[in-house]
């Protein structure tokens, strides 16, 4: 295969995970890591909570959220993951992030992780984020811009 064709296959492949991903206005590509596969010889459950954070920081960049100056910024209460297919070396992966469940302090966070190989989704996740005060050392409502920010992004 030339190297023209293995580029059209990775660009088919990227079109057909953004197709699955078209609900998450976030989208991030990332290469499966030898080093990230188990005994088992697929990727181990762990990276793919990596894989939700990479798409969680993007996400958080996007709408300015943890600003270091102002020592407001988001912390994850709780995480889940659905694995429904195994992924493996060598791939590529586009995970999706989107916001929804906007509250008063916090938002829930959805992913998607789509395998380039198979074009199809391999894991679902979700986050609890909170709005947290890192010099009170609590909790504290989501900064307005956030909140438009959000709205904004997550608006087709």
């Amino acid at each position: 295969m030339t190297a023209g064709n293995e580029t059209a296959g990775a660009e088919a492949a990227y079109a057909a995970c953004r197709e699955l991903l078209d609900d998450y206005p976030v989208l991030v590509n990332i290469p499966v890591a030898w080093g990230e596969m188990d005994a088992l010889g697929h990727v181990n459950n762990i990276v793919y909570f990596r894989y939700f954070e990479s798409a969680r920081m993007a996400y958080f960049e996007r709408i300015g959220f943890g600003e270091p100056a102002t020592g407001i910024g988001p912390i994850l209460a709780e995480t889940r993951c659905r694995f429904r297919a195994p992924l493996r070396y060598p791939d590529y992966i586009a995970v999706g992030a989107r916001a929804r469940a906007v509250e008063t302090d916090r938002f829930t966070m959805d992913y998607a992780v789509a395998g380039h190989r198979d074009r199809r989704i391999v894991a679902e996740g979700s986050g609890l984020v909170v709005c947290y005060d890192y010099q009170s050392h609590r909790k504290t409502a989501l900064p307005g811009a956030i909140v438009d920010a959000i709205e904004q992004l997550q608006s087709p």
